[in-house]
């Protein structure tokens, strides 16, 4: 009994597995992962909404064909255009992009698989591109920011000239905005919705590249000249403020010294009067000393009168001997 029970149960899993088997080779059962969505079609036409649920799914085997698509994140990478800015010079413009598909029977129906929705990328991006970068200026597609003169406006030590560098208006940041704006307004069309668009690369044709080279060089040239200017002139400044206040201070050490002299000549001459006053006779004799040890010394020959004045005390001195 019991081995009949095991035969029976033993020939249904066969005949189950058999089955399922059969049914993954004729198509009618399919998986769909978690990555994946799926259209299906029975004689190229659509058949239901897409599915995008994951697990095991059925289908009427040898009539119906299972589309998938991705459910993830795409990159598209587009060719390097050649674009003609605002101020008419040509760059080469290289783009980026990430997608993804939002209505996969949509998707299927307009643009067929993934090839063909790079294809339909490729007009939209590209057509984005150059409206954008045909109404804006080549600056805009090269810099995002006005760096330098915003660093002057902060204050910081460094100075540069504001006619040495071209103020944008726009950016590159924004520019890229725009193309993504313009792109997602018509991609949904095709069951696609943009995520994002970057410019990799801006290269100049050859004509401008040497062009802007040398604007580049000018513009530095000037930046640099306006420093010096403006530190030559910082170096006037200190030095004329360095020597005013030199002469401040030497002339009220002048000042200062003169007085001092003053004062001094002042209590000398006071002394000597106080001294003459009380002795006018010995005030004359020391007077008269100190004029014969300047004048004269053991080289010295000196011819003189008898009466002279300058004699007299010599004399004196001679009649006591």
């Amino acid at each position: 009994m019991k081995e009949g029970m095991l035969g029976t149960i033993l020939g249904v899993f066969v005949v189950l597995v058999i089955l399922v088997i059969a049914a993954f080779g004729s198509g009618a059962l399919f998986i769909i992962d978690e990555t994946k969505q799926v259209v299906i079609t029975q004689f190229g036409k659509p058949v239901g909404q897409p599915i995008s649920s994951a697990g095991l799914h059925f289908r009427t085997p040898f009539v119906q064909q299972a589309h998938y698509f991705e459910k993830r994140i795409l990159n598209w990478d587009g060719d390097p255009n050649q674009i003609p800015t605002k101020d008419k010079k040509y760059i080469w413009v290289d783009t980026t992009a990430r997608w993804k598909i939002i209505d996969a029977l949509k998707f299927l129906q307009s643009v067929g698989n993934e090839m063909g929705g790079h294809s339909r990328l490729d007009d939209i991006i590209n057509s984005a591109t150059r409206d954008a970068v045909t109404n804006h200026l080549l600056v805009d597609a090269v810099r995002d920011s006005n760096r330098i003169l915003e660093s002057k406006e902060l204050g910081e030590d460094a100075i540069f000239a504001d006619e040495a560098l071209e103020r944008i208006e726009v950016g590159r940041q924004q520019l890229t905005r725009a193309i993504l704006e313009k792109a997602k307004v018509l991609a949904p069309q095709y069951g696609i919705e943009i995520i994002d668009v970057r410019i990799k690369r801006v290269n100049y044709v050859e004509d401008v590249r040497n062009k802007v080279y040398d604007r580049m060089i000018a513009e530095r040239k000037r930046a640099a000249e306006k420093y010096r200017s403006e530190g030559q002139g910082k170096s006037a400044e200190i030095s004329g403020q360095v020597g005013k206040e030199l002469k401040q201070i030497t002339s009220e050490a002048y000042r200062q010294a003169q007085g001092v002299v003053g004062k001094a000549d002042a209590e000398a001459i006071n002394i000597y009067a106080q001294a003459y006053s009380q002795d006018p006779d010995f005030y004359s004799f020391l007077k008269t000393l100190e004029t014969y040890q300047k004048t004269i010394d053991e080289k010295s020959t000196i011819i003189l009168t008898t009466d002279s004045d300058y004699y007299k005390y010599l004399k004196g001195l001679e009649s006591k001997n």
